[in-house]
């Protein structure tokens, strides 16, 4: 009776998991008397066949071997990302962070990298009135992983600057959200935002003064110092004779 109650439950697993802890059964209703060495021996060869025709449609995809087996995956799998530079990506997330598209007083509540999401959904909401980038891509424009982007928009979301419009598609993958700058403060500042802090247009000035040339002094009259009284030539006296 517990030899057939394990076969129905080996046969019904659909997972790695599972069958481990039917392997564990097993050996303790072994230990406890309730099955004999051929049986124990028997349902431990089912268990290990079962786990290897589990494993391997798992093991060609990448799968992990715990999850549920059922019917695969309805989204085509991830693609393998390149490592990113993470120079071009630390000055990406400068340049960003240093562009001003957020009053100081606001920008004071979000870190480097979650100001540097927040540029660049400043500056999409300032091209066609809204972002609705993926979350990759914005982090990728920002330099910043994932984690950060999405932390930025969580953050500026509670603190009421920005609405976030999501789009669900049941049994297809979600469209990207749709972000909308709702701060009254904030978008008063894109609008009035000099044109010369714009990505791409250069930054600051100085303005250079030349140096006044300073005034010669005017040459001193040739005088007789430094010379001895021979060497002054004596003019001759005019006068009358008398």
């Amino acid at each position: 009776m517990f030899t057939d109650h394990l076969r129905e439950a080996i046969d019904a697993a659909r997972s790695d998991a599972r069958l481990v802890e039917l392997s564990g059964a097993i050996w303790q209703g072994h230990d406890a008397g309730a099955l004999d060495d051929d049986e124990a021996q028997a349902l431990a060869e089912i268990v290990h066949a079962r786990r290897t025709a589990l494993r391997g449609p798992q093991a060609a995809s990448g799968a992990d071997p715990g999850r549920r087996l059922g019917r695969p995956s309805i989204f085509p799998p991830k693609r393998v990302q390149p490592r990113p530079d993470r120079s071009r990506s630390r000055g990406r997330r400068r340049r960003h962070a240093r562009a001003r598209w957020m009053p100081d007083h606001l920008a004071d509540r979000f870190t480097d990298g979650e100001l540097a999401v927040l540029a660049v959904v400043a500056e999409e909401h300032a091209a066609k009135g809204f972002c609705d980038l993926p979350v990759a891509k914005l982090a990728a424009l920002a330099g910043v992983s994932e984690s950060t982007a999405r932390n930025g928009l969580r953050a500026a979301a509670t603190w009421a600057l920005i609405v976030i419009e999501h789009r669900p598609r049941p049994g297809r993958p979600h469209l990207p959200n749709i972000v909308r700058l709702v701060d009254r403060t904030w978008l008063a500042w894109i609008t009035r935002r000099p044109a010369s802090w714009q990505r791409g247009r250069g930054g600051g000035c100085k303005r250079f003064q030349a140096t006044q040339e300073k005034k010669k002094n005017p040459p001193y009259p040739p005088t007789n110092r430094g010379r001895s009284e021979k060497s002054v030539r004596k003019l001759p006296v005019t006068g009358s004779s008398g």
